[in-house]
């Protein structure tokens, strides 16, 4: 199959959540599997570039790099507001380039670049999939202005998908309940790429750079410092669970202006700030090396689609700790961590519980290795052939 996967954001662009590994990843093993695979994505400026060891090409139609048998294509950017960006050349694409294509995978929602594309698939009955990534209910910033999206530009593009991928059970749920089409809701879980991730480093490298004992138990969260993450609640459940020793790691960007500011006062009122760290982003080896001291990785977030930071926490052999509201939350409970409210008494309790009781976190330690294996890409990629199979299928009436 000849497959492009348009995302507003995708690798090197690593600060913009899940989805440039996401899409990286699965474009990986697709192509692994024999499939012609391209990305169509927007160029964010060159200050993330400096991981990037491939050679990049400059085309008509603006950047472009091939890694292990994806070509990515990075439209030149106008101009642009967070990671929403204006990208003129994607009308030359589609009118030029799409026809080369047996079907359009997009991820996300609330960009110009999947409306854009859309338009031109529906011209040349091209069939596509939508992956909401959790975005399809307005719940971050700028609702206003997602709402009108969906009643605008983004209503033919949803309408006409030939099938719309959820990440979890939950995300599922959540999509029949806004009246999708029970037939064209799929799941796919998010999955682990062992072989994009850099050798796990000596064990303790992240302990000694800050300079954390290695007879404290750690407890690491790491996520976008943003309200709906739970930040602010576990600084105030590991100060009750942990009141004189134990330390805590708060990692990731900052998701909105002033949050970490806030993030510190609050850990300085909880009289545990001398034991909470703040180490902005972590990526490649400086975020393995985080997993591979943590004792404990903590995300309790008020909605995730479905928490791919824990997964590789899981996949490091870290136990976890999450909520309800993640749609991980069916691979993890009991098998290799906790699911409980996000709120401060029970994730106070559950922090105390997972650090104290050996047996319980080597049995759930234990666990991660067949919950990383079912998160496998390779069979999350296989799974994918089936549903671009059926999209094309689908399709084949003219539709």
């Amino acid at each position: 199959m000849r497959i492009l996967n348009v995302a507003q954001t995708y690798y090197p662009y690593l600060a913009e959540g899940g989805r440039p590994a996401k899409v990286r990843a699965l474009s990986r093993n697709l192509a692994a599997r024999g499939h012609d695979v391209t990305v169509l994505t927007a160029n964010l400026g060159s200050a993330d570039w400096s991981r990037v060891t491939e050679p990049a090409a400059n085309t008509d139609m603006g950047l472009q790099m091939t890694e292990d048998g994806v070509t990515a294509i990075y439209l030149p950017t106008w101009t642009r507001y967070r990671t929403l960006t204006i990208n003129p050349q994607v009308l030359r694409f589609g009118r030029a380039s799409l026809k080369g294509f047996d079907l359009v995978h997009f991820y996300g929602l609330y960009d110009l670049l999947g409306p854009s594309v859309s338009y031109f698939c529906r011209r040349q009955r091209i069939p596509y999939l939508i992956e909401p990534m959790g975005m399809y209910r307005p719940i971050d910033r700028s609702i206003r202005m997602k709402r009108l999206w969906h009643r605008s530009i983004g209503g033919a593009f949803w309408r006409s998908a030939c099938k719309v991928v959820a990440t979890s059970e939950l995300e599922q749920q959540e999509l029949l309940g806004e009246g999708i089409a029970p037939e064209k809701v799929v799941v796919r879980y998010n999955g682990i790429d062992a072989g994009v991730s850099p050798k796990a480093p000596a064990r303790n490298t992240f302990r000694a750079k800050w300079n954390i004992p290695t007879s404290e138990p750690l407890i690491l969260f790491l996520s976008r410092l943003i309200p709906r993450k739970g930040a602010d609640i576990l600084i105030e459940a590991f100060a009750e669970a942990f009141p004189a020793s134990g330390y805590l790691a708060i990692a990731g960007p900052e998701g909105e202006p002033g949050y970490r500011a806030y993030l510190e006062r609050h850990a300085q009122e909880s009289g545990a700030a001398s034991r909470i760290i703040f180490t902005g982003s972590l990526y490649d080896n400086e975020k393995n090396a985080a997993f591979t001291d943590a004792d404990l990785f903590v995300l309790p977030s008020r909605y995730e689609n479905f928490a791919n930071v824990a997964a590789e926490a899981i996949a490091c052999g870290v136990p976890v700790i999450i909520t309800p509201s993640c749609g991980i939350r069916s691979l993890v409970d009991g098998r290799a961590g906790l699911v409980v409210s996000p709120e401060k008494q029970p994730l106070a309790a559950a922090l105390h519980e997972m650090v104290h009781d050996r047996a319980l976190h080597n049995r759930l330690r234990e666990g991660c290795r067949a919950v990383t294996e079912q998160l496998s890409w390779e069979r999350l990629a296989e799974q994918m052939e089936k549903y671009y199979a059926e999209a094309m299928d689908g399709n084949s009436d003219g539709r």
